[in-house]
């Protein structure tokens, strides 16, 4: 039996094809048909499009110009939002379309943020558009996708439908996505971009094109048409208002601050990464002979209630908790559910370290801890639409800081212990205090290079004057403060444990919450149109623009 999508020709093996579009950005004139057709075919609730057009105005008086940009999911050949995904609820078929099983997510909101092109929305509660839901909109409504995410998935059951019928997408209206049917300029084209004899695919061959946020490589399935045989399209060099322009939120193409992921994730880094560090820092303690292994229980245990917090935390984002279990299904490609075998071999480890004492016990909740937090890192930089977060530094920023937070809270439960600080401690803290400083150096200093939007550099150079006083320069005074003062040195080092707690929770926050903008749309090249050096070339000898 064929998979949904596949073409059979009679005593033929079945034909795979590749579904994407076309847009033509000198033909679309932002009426916004494809909006309400995707709407009305999709019952998509109050604030959400699947669809979209941007009313994009660029330039300066005179050299101006005004283009109308349709944009949703890409349905990407590499879709980052698919591994990452911890249920398998986002899944690539085999024709390419991206969909959604709504039964199986749990609204974590990992495909969203890992989503370059802001298509992914949840919504938590159903509001109808005049405050009472109309009999319409009960009618219509869609109980399975409440607190989960939902996107475009170009009509899959209108493709689905139209070949089983024997129709051609992108042909007959009936087996076309809405947006395209519905298109009044025919700017929108659907087809198999498999099928050389298809329109998309000629398209494609006989205009140059762009994808939106190529540089990425996601592959989108999206190819945008930006010249005519009469007038050809121009590219978008730098200009010396760029900056300006890309830190203007009015700006359609700047992307806004992702608000999937709040203080309550941002907590789930908190915590967890106290959490493991401290167990961390208690194994290499203890097997450095620098820790009295009585002792080691009970710093385990405050170990597993800082971890725990923060998962707390994570379920009290998701959209669906009851479904939370779900997310063990993917540990072949998703991070997220790796995070969670590492908390369940983590809790079993730490109880049975307060069980039994002893060196297994003690180093399988230490390595399990090592994983856990190795997890949190690549979890933020898995997420591929946000740019201050995907950057190559962010999992050793995670790292380092989760290694200094977790020597911090161990100075500080020793002290509270009663206990003696060995020297080593403190020198491997002073030492993270320099690694974690460098890297927070490095990450805003070459945060321009690496692609993060001005709002978002803006956000993270406001917190560096602050970070390096009381994260940086305040632990690093106390301890040396520490060494020269033996007789004060516990409360000290348990000073700059507080402080080195405090600035890895404060950068993270500012990361997750402040400074979370989202990718935004990058244009390599325009139709030449509008006025000044902007305008389109003269089309016939004499004529002016």
């Amino acid at each position: 039996m064929s998979q949904p999508g596949t073409v059979s020709q009679p005593g033929t093996a079945p034909v795979v094809p590749r579904w994407g579009m076309v847009i033509d950005l000198n033909r679309c004139v932002g009426c916004q048909t494809c909006t309400i057709a995707c709407k009305h075919a999709n019952d998509t609730p109050p604030g959400v499009q699947w669809r979209r057009v941007l009313d994009v105005e660029q330039g300066t008086f005179p050299d101006v110009e005004r283009l109308f940009l349709v944009v949703g999911c890409q349905h990407c050949a590499d879709p980052p939002c698919v591994p990452v995904c911890p249920t398998g609820a986002t899944r690539q078929r085999e024709d390419g379309l991206v969909t959604m099983n709504y039964d199986v997510c749990i609204g974590c909101a990992y495909c969203a943020v890992s989503c370059p092109y802001q298509a992914r929305t949840i919504v938590h509660e159903t509001m109808g558009y005049y405050g009472e839901a109309t009999i319409q909109e009960r009618a219509t409504a869609h109980p399975e996708r409440r607190g989960v995410a939902q996107k475009c998935t170009f009509c899959k059951e209108r493709v689905d439908d139209g070949l089983a019928r024997g129709l051609v997408p992108g042909v007959d209206p009936e087996a076309t996505p809405a947006c395209s049917a519905a298109c009044i300029s025919q700017a929108i084209h659907f087809g198999d971009f498999n099928d050389p004899a298809s329109k998309v695919s000629r398209l494609v061959r006989e205009q140059p094109s762009l994808q939106l946020n190529a540089e990425l490589g996601t592959d989108p399935q999206i190819r945008y048409l930006y010249t005519t045989p009469a007038v050809p399209g121009r590219e978008t060099p730098a200009e010396a208002d760029e900056e300006e322009r890309l830190a203007d939120p009015a700006n359609p193409l700047v992307g806004t601050l992702q608000r999937f992921w709040d203080w309550r994730a941002a907590m789930n880094w908190i915590f967890g990464g106290i959490g493991s560090g401290l167990a961390i820092a208690t194994g290499v303690t203890l097997a450095a002979g620098a820790l009295d292994g009585a002792r080691a229980p009970l710093l385990y245990l405050l170990s597993a209630v800082l971890v725990a917090t923060g998962l707390f935390f994570v379920f009290l984002k998701i959209g669906r908790q009851m479904r939370f279990w779900r997310a063990a299904t993917r540990w072949q490609s998703s991070w997220m559910t790796r995070e969670l075998y590492a908390a369940l071999v983590f809790f079993p480890a730490v109880l049975a370290s307060l069980l039994v004492p002893g060196p297994l016990p003690f180093g399988l909740a230490s390595l399990s801890a090592a994983a856990f937090l190795l997890c949190q890192a690549k979890i933020l930089h898995r997420a591929r639409g946000i740019p201050a977060w995907r950057v190559p530094l962010m999992p050793w920023m995670l790292l380092a800081s989760g290694l200094l937070e977790g020597c911090g809270v161990l100075m500080l439960a020793l002290t509270l212990m009663k206990a003696p600080i060995h020297a080593s401690i403190g020198v491997a803290a002073l030492v993270l205090v320099g690694v974690n400083a460098a890297l927070w150096r490095a990450y805003v200093g070459s945060a321009r290079s690496q692609g993060v939007p001005p709002l978002a550099r803006r956000s993270l150079e406001a917190l560096g004057p602050v970070l390096h006083v009381v994260g940086h320069g305040l632990p690093a005074l106390l301890l040396g403060l520490a060494w020269l003062l033996p007789a004060g040195s516990g409360a000290l080092c348990a000073l700059a444990g507080l402080a080195a707690i405090a600035g890895g929770a404060a950068w993270k926050f500012r990361v997750i919450v402040r400074a979370g903008y989202t990718q935004g749309f990058g244009l390599s090249h325009v139709p030449q149109r509008g006025s000044g050096r902007r305008a389109a070339p003269a089309r016939f000898a004499g004529h002016r623009s």
